[in-house]
């Protein structure tokens, strides 16, 4: 039960009549709400129904004396908080001691001095209050943290929220933008290559049954290169081929990867997201004039279809490929020669799937790898990230498929991301 203090009240324990009239009469006259007991037991009893603000304790009294009954009051959480301050006419430190550390907060001699009761009164009323007004500010400053905790939060994922939006609607646009001539041309390409094949096999009739055509026609033959050409066509629209293929996968895996139309759970295959990814990617993995290749490994176990939010499980892949590719790069700087990137999957128990993403770079200290999914932290040059792409992928793990995203790196060997999700949501 809670017991509300009343304020201005004080509760005066003490054995003698007259000393219990002597200190209602005083203390009322200050505008104080007094409250009597005559021995310990019945001042324990009173404090069951009632919380003065301060209590005044005899430390001389039959029963029960005053040591044990500030002991019995500190080990009570509804009365520990209340101040204490003993009435005795022992002078000796050893019972001042003995009293300080059953509790109590302060000590009057007996006979009473009128004014030093008053003062001693009002000076730990005041402590009181403040002790209170501390507790509450902070807990206000508690509460007031959380809630920019919370504000930082949101405003992370408001301001992802709206920039992979705007990403995905994006990549969509011109993946449906290319889509439509890339299916013309690719429709196309086999016609082109059946009416080419047509007039090659026409001309070679030709060249069988008149050999020796008029001067005019065997001039432009030459000209054109004629017996190039018939061997080069059918390996441009071979090229032409593959190439058209290309595009067509790319923009697949463009729209694999915003799928926009996706904002439920749904089955999806992860290892399709992951190419997607690593499809975007490719212009990073690839061997320039000032960095090798970065090769993938990958170490794929057959994995059953995973109910997830594919468009952000996605990002999730994205961030942390992206991260990967940045720590290769400075690894390289390093001397690192074999950059290498390796990506494992497998089933867990339970209905648990998990995807292990890592890579041989320079590695973070221990301090770092635990910062490294706050909001706005980064280990990169100003300019180069903000800081939100780890914290949100932690966020999308974590809060929207109850799932666990956890970083284990050593300095000098490299870094590794774990996810861990279920395959079936409840």
């Amino acid at each position: 039960m809670n017991i509300i203090p009343q304020k201005n009240s004080i509760l005066v324990v003490d054995d003698t009549h007259t000393n219990l009239k002597i200190l209602f009469d005083l203390l009322s006259n200050q505008g104080y709400r007094v409250a009597i007991a005559k021995n310990g037991e019945a001042a324990l009893e009173k404090l069951e129904s009632y919380l003065p603000e301060l209590i005044l304790l005899d430390v001389m009294m039959p029963g029960i004396d005053g040591f044990e009954t500030c002991k019995r009051l500190k080990d009570n959480p509804n009365t520990q908080d209340i101040p204490v301050i003993f009435m005795t006419a022992l002078s000796d430190s050893g019972n001042k001691v003995k009293g300080l550390n059953a509790g109590a907060v302060d000590y009057i001699t007996k006979p009473i001095n009128h004014e030093e009761v008053l003062a001693r009164i009002e000076i730990h009323l005041q402590l009181k209050n403040l002790k209170t007004l501390e507790g509450m500010v902070n807990e206000r400053t508690t509460e007031l943290t959380e809630t920019l905790e919370n504000l930082k939060r949101a405003q992370v994922q408001l301001v992802q929220k709206e920039k992979m939006s705007s990403l995905g609607k994006l990549v969509a646009g011109v993946a449906h933008e290319i889509n439509n001539p890339v299916n013309f041309i690719h429709g196309n390409l086999k016609h082109i290559q059946q009416y080419s094949l047509g007039l090659l096999q026409l001309v070679e009739l030709y060249q069988k049954y008149y050999p020796q055509p008029e001067q005019e026609i065997q001039d432009y033959t030459e000209e054109l290169e004629l017996e190039f050409l018939q061997e080069d066509l059918s390996k441009i629209i071979s090229s032409m081929t593959i190439g058209s293929n290309r595009i067509r996968q790319i923009v697949l895996s463009l729209r694999n990867f915003s799928r926009l139309d996706e904002a439920e759970f749904k089955p999806v295959n992860l290892h399709e997201g992951i190419e997607s990814t690593l499809l975007i990617l490719q212009h990073r993995l690839k061997a320039s004039s000032k960095n090798p290749a970065i090769e993938v490994i990958r170490k794929y176990s057959e994995l059953p279809m995973v109910e997830c939010y594919s468009s952000k499980l996605n990002q999730v892949f994205m961030n942390i490929l992206a991260n990967a590719i940045d720590a290769l790069e400075e690894s390289i700087d390093s001397g690192n020669k074999e950059p290498t990137i390796v990506i494992s999957t497998s089933e867990l128990l339970n209905k648990w799937v998990e995807i292990r993403i890592a890579d041989n770079g320079n590695g973070i200290s221990e301090e770092t790898s635990s910062k490294i999914f706050d909001p706005f932290f980064t280990t990169k040059p100003i300019g180069s990230g903000t800081g939100l792409g780890l914290s949100i992928s932690h966020q999308i793990i974590t809060d929207k498929h109850g799932g666990k995203l956890e970083c284990y790196s050593t300095l000098g060997e490299g870094t590794e991301f774990v996810i861990q999700i279920k395959s079936s949501q409840p």
